[in-house]
């Protein structure tokens, strides 16, 4: 797929304010300084598409881009750490989940996951709540280019059998580095897949 136009929409903390369903939806989320924004801007190839901060908790909002004027990436708030209050944590949390559980154009959630550190129980927790929720998702591995191969794959497999403790199969899994655009063919064949069948709903 190549990537014509990519464009900042909106952004929004309720989903009743979330563009009408005519078009697919692809969500990208993970735990805070995953490299999210990283990975949205390496994908549409545009340096400053997504804000990229060394905050973690930057996302506050569901943030809406245009692609090709054809498909929705929506960029949504990291779950974990953020320098906000616990009151404000519980309102990202309702809102992430009240928009994965209820767009109904939503095609498939993004789960990343950075492949430089130990399994984390946060990722775990939400992998499974997806999966009790029926959510179709896939997990991106970030940050590969800052390992050693033998040491990303030994990472790597570590994550995916601490996952496999609670999952009979994990789902289809990506391997990027947003530094060298590694995995963005995969992504955006994947997505392009997924369009082709779409059928809206209005």
């Amino acid at each position: 797929m190549i990537i014509h136009t990519a464009e900042f929409i909106m952004s929004l903390t309720n989903i009743t304010d979330c563009p009408a369903p005519v078009k697919p939806e692809f969500a990208f989320i993970g735990r805070s300084n995953v490299g999210k924004s990283s990975i949205i801007n390496s994908i549409t190839e545009r340096n400053n598409l997504a804000r990229i901060s060394n905050n973690p908790g930057k996302t506050q909002t569901i943030n809406y881009f245009l692609i090709n004027d054809a498909w929705y990436l929506v960029d949504l708030p990291g779950y974990g750490y953020a320098k906000v209050s616990k009151s404000q944590r519980r309102n990202f949390e309702r809102f992430i989940r009240s928009y994965l559980t209820k767009r109904e154009n939503l095609q498939c959630v993004f789960l990343l996951i950075d492949s430089r550190i130990n399994p984390q129980n946060i990722d775990i927790d939400f992998a499974n709540w997806m999966g009790e929720a029926h959510l179709p998702f896939v997990i991106v591995f970030t940050k590969s280019d800052k390992n050693k191969p033998e040491e990303l794959t030994e990472n790597i497999e570590k994550i995916q059998k601490a996952f496999l403790k609670h999952w009979e199969t994990l789902p289809q899994t990506f391997v990027t580095s947003a530094t060298k655009d590694i995995g963005r063919e995969d992504i955006l064949g994947f997505i392009n897949e997924i369009n082709q069948s779409f059928i809206p709903l209005i």
